[in-house]
């Protein structure tokens, strides 16, 4: 369970810091931490959502193996649910220097280059297994180099999980009845321009946002994988459930150049072992919400569509997605589109 700093946070639920935003936080006038035991030297780690999320999972195993490996040299402070704003914000922190570590989901990196745009094209990834074995693989660590030129220290791929669709007034079945519909997707302009093509009235907003807009029906429906709808409890503001799968959401492990600068070659060796141990384990708490979760999601009263002709999906989504395609890279689609599934990996 969430830790809260100062005894006005403590009264707030964690559905209520969910729905409440980054201003309630600048109001309360003290971020939410997870302190980490120990006196050695602290790092600041921030990410956007719950510490009991797939991102938590990682992050605390990301601190443990980091302070077991340095003897409790340094230790890992944790800054859940939004601390330090969206994920834009945490992105400008950490060129700042004023954020330490962040695990950062990838809907907002074409923001930071436009090339990473390619990873949200909607049904590149045949299931998170396929997506696995292409970051885990050249494709994926060539990437992961290329946030250097940006001022940021990529350490290692985690998970967020596949994104799946919501909303509050039907059952989607087929592309034709998202027509029409009034939702949120997050801050990239591959996914606003691919939902629009699918007749949706998108706009982007920032998470913490999220829960109040969709109560007050500012928005009819949005999209998240599982993990996330239920840790934002968005089953209460949302009837339908349809499982797309329509888009593999990665995560990244992120340190300042600064923190990174201040390492010494082998203790930058123990952050990328710990960065790999902690992407992997958000990876597994990511497979098991997904695997658990919609049946919670169904109890709860959700109208599940279990399955959809993702054939149909990707033929509407047509030109917009082959314009991409040609704007990426056909060859690097390609690539990625021929890449195996790893017999054994979650599919």
């Amino acid at each position: 369970m969430l830790k809260v700093q100062g005894a006005a946070s403590a009264a707030l639920g964690r559905r209520d810091l969910l729905r409440s935003g980054v201003g309630a936080l600048a109001a309360l006038g003290a971020p939410r931490i997870v302190h980490a035991a120990g006196t050695g030297r602290a790092l600041k780690m921030s990410y956007l959502f719950d510490h009991d999320s797939q991102l938590g999972a990682g992050a605390d195993e990301f601190a443990r193996r980091t302070k077991s490996a340095t003897d409790g040299a340094w230790r890992i402070d944790q800054y859940p649910g939004g601390a330090f704003g969206g994920e834009l914000e945490m992105i400008e922190a950490l060129r700042k220097g004023e954020l330490d570590l962040a695990f950062i989901t990838g809907a907002v990196f074409a923001n930071v280059a436009p090339g990473f745009g390619i990873l949200d094209l909607p049904f590149l990834f045949r299931n998170a297994a396929h997506a696995h074995a292409v970051l885990d693989g050249p494709i994926g660590r060539t990437m992961l180099d290329r946030f250097r030129q940006h001022d940021l220290v990529a350490l290692a791929w985690g998970e967020n999980g596949m994104r799946h669709i919501t909303n509050s007034l039907r059952p989607i079945h087929t592309p034709e009845d998202l027509r029409g519909l009034k939702m949120r997707v997050p801050q990239s302009d591959v996914m606003l321009r691919c939902f629009r093509q699918l007749g949706v009235d998108t706009a982007p907003m920032a998470f913490p946002a999220l829960y109040g807009a969709l109560e007050s029906g500012r928005f009819d429906g949005q999209e998240n994988p599982i993990a996330v709808i239920r840790a934002a409890e968005f089953d209460r503001v949302q009837q339908h459930l349809t499982l797309t799968g329509h888009i593999y959401s990665n995560a990244v492990i992120f340190m300042s150049k600064d923190a990174w600068s201040s390492l010494g070659a082998k203790e930058r060796g123990v952050f990328l072992e710990a960065a790999h141990a902690g992407g992997a384990a958000s990876r597994q708490r990511a497979g098991r919400d997904d695997r658990e979760g919609v049946d919670i999601l169904r109890a709860s009263g959700m109208q599940v569509v279990s399955m959809v002709n993702r054939a149909a999906f990707r033929a509407a989504l047509e030109p917009t997605w082959s314009n991409f395609a040609t704007e990426f890279g056909p060859d690097l689609v390609s690539r990625i589109e021929a890449v195996p599934t790893a017999t054994g990996n979650r599919g």
